[in-house]
């Protein structure tokens, strides 16, 4: 391990690796339980279990290949907000099966890897201004806390509002306490989160999710009538192995034999629409795997201080071609986008300096694919609490925009805000660069702008005026 991982020479010991790599698996494992629940919503195309499994089985090898790709320790996984934008503007916006997005997954993994290989990729990222980059993040966080709030029942639809926050008010006959108790255990759930990460305890965001299940049943059980038979039985209901059977049914190779069959979305939109929405909707998955993968590996590994004398991540190619790897595994194994968890930092924190800590992460994650009859015990109400609280910690890159500068604040607040309101990732995106492209073009400073800007923009227009 010493040649191989050079534990001694970074400062590291194999006890410190191993404690390091439990603490990242403790901070991220929430993944498990999030991503299974929001895809779970695709009813008829996939199941619970199935994504269960699909996400702990990417997450091991996307979690080795970092590490042994890249020496460094980090750990990946389907990434929050990519997930979002795959089930809810993907499938559910647009339109397209399960299937035919794992298509558009895949296609973004061989794009990345193709751009590692080949060095386009730092042109592309170099393309994007920086406001809208720094957007982006926040935009998605943003987004995903609405997410968060919805599947809490907190925030509802209206007909005059679209939007609004639901009652509370048991005295009025609007609401009673087997309507609201799930709410506040989401509230005070988010709340817990927030003091035991402020206390900096490790794995704050799981232990808020396991305890606000455990007191969701506990209250529920004690005082809500019938609650065993409507929320508590039919959990109890499946086999241990049925997550392993819907995987292989539902989930392993459906890119392969469903996936390339966009015969109902063209029969819909035509050829044209089509051709243009997969390559917009491809770049969009492209984008934000890429500007999520490199703002966390270089926030990670800044915060252990592993930056080279340059100020680069050690390693970055490899890095990055272990995450374009690890993505076409997900595609194949039937999840959203893997990427880079920006939750690795708090390994590096606890003195993780080498892929070591990695492969302990992953024999972590490959342990809990056989908990997936347990994990579905876990309440939407609870994950709830992890979705708006990775919302807050997406939030802090607003700081980095110039709001004084009305040429960077316009684009940087479309992007956020196109996101939330259209409930589109890519829609922010484009609102973002076409308005920069614009404030840049009437105010002189065209030639700031770069090749791939262009071309970025001009594809994101179409999107609105070709399949709109």
């Amino acid at each position: 391990m010493e040649q191989f991982f050079h534990i001694r020479e970074r400062g590291s010991t194999v006890r410190t690796e191993i404690f390091a790599g439990l603490t990242t698996f403790m901070a991220m494992a929430y993944i498990l339980m999030v991503n299974a629940g929001m895809f779970s919503t695709l009813e008829g195309q996939t199941t619970y279990g199935a994504v269960y499994i699909a996400t702990a089985l990417s997450a091991v090898v996307g979690t080795v290949l970092i590490g042994l790709l890249s020496n460094l320790p980090l750990a990946q996984a389907s990434g929050m907000g990519l997930n979002a934008y795959f089930v809810y503007t993907v499938c559910l916006g647009m339109g397209l099966s399960y299937a035919n997005t794992l298509v558009l997954v895949l296609v973004d993994g061989l794009v990345f890897l193709l751009l590692t290989v080949t060095g386009l990729r730092k042109l592309i990222f170099e393309g994007i201004p920086q406001e809208v980059k720094v957007a982006i993040s926040a935009g998605i966080g943003l987004f995903i806390a609405f997410i968060g709030f919805q599947n809490a029942g907190i925030v509802v639809s209206d007909a005059s509002t679209c939007v609004a926050l639901n009652s509370f008010n048991v005295y009025s006959g609007n609401a009673t306490w087997a309507s609201i108790m799930p709410m506040l255990i989401t509230i005070f759930g988010l709340l817990a989160i927030a003091i035991l990460a402020h206390k900096k305890v490790r794995g704050a965001v799981l232990w808020g999710i396991l305890g606000s299940a455990v007191v969701y049943y506990i209250l529920g059980l004690l005082t809500v009538p019938d609650f065993y038979a409507t929320a508590v039985a039919p959990n109890l209901a499946g086999d241990f192995f049925g997550a392993f059977r819907d995987f292989a049914d539902f989930s392993l190779f459906a890119v392969f034999k469903e996936g390339f069959d966009f015969s109902a979305y063209i029969a819909a939109n035509g050829t044209g629409s089509f051709i243009v929405m997969f390559l917009t909707t491809m770049l969009a998955f492209c984008m934000v795997d890429m500007f999520d993968t490199l703002g966390t590996l270089y926030g990670a590994c800044s915060c252990g201080n592993m930056l080279t004398k340059e100020g680069e991540v050690p390693n970055m190619n490899r890095a990055m071609l272990a995450d374009a790897l690890a993505t076409c595994v997900g595609a194949v194994c039937g999840t959203s986008t893997v990427t880079t968890f920006v939750e690795s930092s708090s390994g590096i924190s606890e003195g993780g300096r080498t892929g070591l800590a990695s492969l302990v992460t992953a024999a972590l994650f490959f342990i809990a694919m056989f908990l997936a009859p347990v994990a579905q015990l876990i309440p939407t109400y609870a994950t709830a609490t992890a979705l708006i609280y990775v919302g807050v910690l997406m939030m802090s890159g607003v700081k980095n925009i110039a709001w004084d500068d009305p040429a960077k604040a316009l684009p940087g607040f479309l992007t956020i805000a196109v996101m939330v309101f259209t409930y589109n990732i890519s829609y922010g995106i484009a609102f973002g660069l076409i308005s920069c492209v614009f404030i840049k073009v009437f105010s002189g400073k065209a030639r700031e702008l770069s090749f791939a800007t262009w071309i970025i923009a001009i594809l994101f227009a179409l999107t609105f005026f070709l399949t709109h």
